[in-house]
């Protein structure tokens, strides 16, 4: 079994039912496992985020970049990568914003530099961009035209109710792609090196 752990902080609801989608779709996958863990939580779950084969990062965008929840949690990671706790595990990363652009790609760059400065392998979302086209709709997978890591767009005036149903199906995708590359990547001999 290869365990991932889904970290996220979530300030009004919507990033914690991303996660919960990003969940499902690594538990849709035959051999995965999704630990979720609440950025809150993870200094006394740091066992689960040391021994999850993959990490996937979850922050909403507030002001262009990472939560200041999510970024406390970034600076507590600083212990683990003295100890190269996270060296050659799996990472990706999705985020939220009540706009359609919201500058969510700020907050993925910062969730991919924190992986990246950890010596983790990025997994990217693997989709081709939807509704970008005559043909296209609000209905497709990656409707945002992310590439980096799984976007979702949430009114500001509702609750989870707000998401578009693909964007929850772009987070399932997200979780089934990086189980997937987890069941590979754990038995790769640069898996194995510490």
């Amino acid at each position: 079994m290869t365990n991932i752990a889904v970290v996220y902080h979530s300030g009004f609801g919507h990033t914690q039912a991303l996660a919960e989608a990003v969940a499902r779709g690594i538990g849709a996958t035959a051999g995965a496992k999704a630990i979720l863990v609440p950025v809150s939580e993870a200094e006394a779950r740091a066992a689960d985020l040391d021994s999850a084969d993959a990490i996937v990062f979850g922050s909403p965008t507030y002001m262009g970049g990472v939560s200041a929840e999510f970024a406390k949690f970034k600076d507590w990671t600083s212990k683990r990568w003295l100890e190269g706790a996270w060296r050659n595990k799996l990472a990706a990363g999705f985020t939220s914003s009540a706009s359609w652009n919201g500058d969510k790609h700020n907050t993925l760059y910062q969730l991919l530099t924190l992986a990246l400065q950890h010596g983790m392998v990025w997994v990217g979302l693997g989709l081709p961009p939807g509704f970008n086209h005559s043909k296209g709709s609000a209905d497709d997978l990656n409707r945002l035209g992310a590439s980096v890591g799984a976007m979702a767009q949430a009114n500001a005036d509702q609750r989870v109710e707000g998401i578009a149903t693909s964007d929850f199906r772009t987070m399932e995708a997200l979780g089934r792609r990086v189980a997937e590359a987890a069941l590979r990547w754990r038995d790769e001999p640069l898996a194995r090196a510490a």
